[in-house]
């Protein structure tokens, strides 16, 4: 008999898990593990984690009067993964079915299976932030099964019954249900860490792709370039084709169809104009929709992404598939990111062309120019905490956005001390998370300060300098000091490091104006000395002082009451 039931038993889990694999696969599910769930996803959850359980009641083998089963199995899952809440919600659900159902343990086995799933429930809050691993998920459905045999001891009457009962189920029931739990768990986290790992691939895919446009996007978006720009994408992926457009026409068009999807035609695609009018992604997933007259037409889908630069939509890039296959998801999410990393290269070079025009002391370097050093190094740590910490991924790319926003919009304009710290924030977040113990920064501004305005762009390629030439090649914990105080007459800033300081003879040069090469995202400590002179007419001072081995200060003393309009 106990050898019928670990066979039953089994047989009942496999049903269960194949559940579990299906439910992991919505977006619902999905959005709960990440915390994000509304009530009303919380309760659907609830409903479908109880119906795993009454399936388990329904499977299961009647032995002495009662019902050897695995309703434990979804309930414990719904705990483990979504709270307290959703394990006693389903707990209840499963547990009351049970008590409907009668016998002389249904009392016992309904509120045992509440108590199992709220347990699960208080376990799950204990790895809100991390995955559980099988181990520890066997180990909770083990000890939840032996929470319902002590149960139904303590309620089931006659107690004789009960203890022959126990005998028989216990240990199948503990064993098979502890391994399904354990299963369960693994085939949900599994999936969701095989869509993490594509998605994660995707955005290093994005993010080489724009590398490699990075250059050619500069020079403005025409048919020279886009053909260029969609020669890459169409050697760096599986698309069928690829296709860039301007407002009005086709720029260029490379992969299938190219023989009639040619440059110079005007816009044939209902979901282009509509793209182009809205600014929204739009899809195309029938060659009536795509808009082609070609009977032999290989293309059966497209996906069409509006490029802007600032709040002007200036054209498209559209990805195509062929018979057979449709935009994916996965499709979506990579052809909306590389939207938004063309839209920014589009405007830095809409930004830098319009710096050429402007005779200010060179403005042209003020321009946010995305460096991929910086995005690679960004990218890659936020795809490492996407398995460890979501939560930490999603604020660390609001801060990258953040940061490259403030980079194209604050170089030509005055702003205030508070944004300007904002946007070195937004760059540290960044960096800190890369380097996490190695780099302390500490931050002594006073409140008064932060209504007083100044260049942009002006502390975070200090910033910058001190980090990379200054704390990085050192060793031990770099600490970085932002100090701002007001004077009568100036606003006192200082940007200091521990790091590893500036032999005398290029402090010297530094002093006199020679300029020194350096590399990364900052325009460098003599453009933020120029650009001070240009802007306060000479009222402005720029100081520099360093000791070799000990560190470097920059203090820049600015006018308060310098007009800045």
């Amino acid at each position: 008999m106990i050898w019928l039931l670990f066979e039953r038993l089994a047989l009942n889990t496999s049903l269960i898990i194949t559940l579990a694999y299906l439910v992991s696969k919505t977006k619902t599910f999905k959005k709960t593990l990440r915390g994000k769930a509304s009530r009303k996803d919380m309760v659907l959850l609830i409903c479908v984690f109880g119906a795993m359980g009454i399936a388990g009641t329904y499977t299961g083998i009647e032995i002495k009067g009662a019902l050897a089963n695995s309703r434990v199995v979804g309930v414990v899952a719904a705990g483990l993964l979504g709270g307290p809440i959703m394990g006693l919600g389903a707990g209840l659900v499963a547990g009351l079915h049970r008590v409907l159902l009668g016998g002389f343990t249904a009392l016992s086995c309904g509120v045992a299976t509440m108590i199992e799933g709220l347990f699960a429930g208080y376990i799950g809050l204990k790895f809100r932030h991390k995955r559980i691993k099988w181990q520890q998920s066997l180990i909770v459905g083990i000890v939840a099964e032996i929470i319902q045999m002590i149960v139904i001891l303590a309620i089931s009457r006659p107690f004789t019954q009960a203890w022959d009962l126990v005998q028989v189920i216990g240990l199948p029931m503990i064993t098979m249900n502890g391994i399904g739990i354990s299963i369960f768990i693994g085939v949900v986290q599994t999936a969701l860490e095989e869509e993490e790992q594509i998605a994660a691939l995707q955005a290093q895919k994005a993010l080489q792709i724009a590398n490699q446009t990075l250059t050619i996007l500069r020079l403005g978006l025409n048919e020279k370039t886009a053909l260029q720009v969609a020669q890459i994408i169409f050697d760096q992926t599986d698309m069928a084709a690829v296709a860039l457009t301007d407002r009005e026409k086709i720029l260029a068009h490379v992969g299938k169809a190219s023989d009639h999807h040619k440059s110079g035609m005007v816009i044939q695609t209902r979901a282009t104009w509509l793209a182009l009018e809205s600014g929204g992604l739009k899809l195309a997933e029938s060659r009536e929709e795509i808009g082609c007259r070609e009977p032999k037409c290989p293309l059966s889908a497209a996906l069409v992404v509006p490029l802007r630069v600032g709040s002007q939509i200036i054209g498209a890039l559209k990805i195509y598939r062929e018979h057979g296959q449709k935009i994916s998801p996965v499709d979506w999410e990579f052809g909306a990111g590389l939207g938004m990393l063309f839209s920014t290269q589009l405007e830095v070079a809409e930004l830098e062309a319009r710096a050429q025009l402007v005779a200010k002391a060179e403005l042209r370097a003020l321009q946010a120019q995305i460096n991929p050093h910086f995005l690679f190094n960004a990218i890659n740590t936020i795809v490492s905490f996407c398995r460890t910490d979501a939560e930490k991924a999603r604020k660390l790319l609001i801060q990258l956005g953040d940061f490259f926003r403030k980079n194209l919009q604050s170089g030509d304009k005055f702003v205030t001390l508070q944004e300007e710290c904002e946007h070195v924030r937004s760059y540290l977040a960044i960096e800190q998370a890369r380097f996490s113990d190695r780099l302390k920064v500490e931050e002594k501004i006073e409140e008064t300060a932060l209504s007083c305005r100044l260049p942009g762009l002006t502390l975070q390629p200090l910033v910058e300098n001190a980090l990379k030439h200054g704390v990085y090649p050192g060793k031990g914990q770099g600490v970085i000091q932002i100090l701002a105080s007001l004077e009568p007459e100036n606003l006192v800033i200082q940007v200091k490091d521990n790091g590893v300081g500036i032999s005398k003879e290029k402090l010297e040069q530094l002093r006199n104006g020679v300029k020194i090469s350096t590399t990364g995202l900052g325009i460098g400590v003599q453009n933020v000395a120029q650009r001070l002179k240009y802007a306060y007419h000479d009222q402005a001072c720029f100081t520099i002082d360093s000791t070799q081995g000990e560190g470097t200060c920059v203090t820049l003393t600015i006018p308060r009451q310098f007009s800045v309009e």
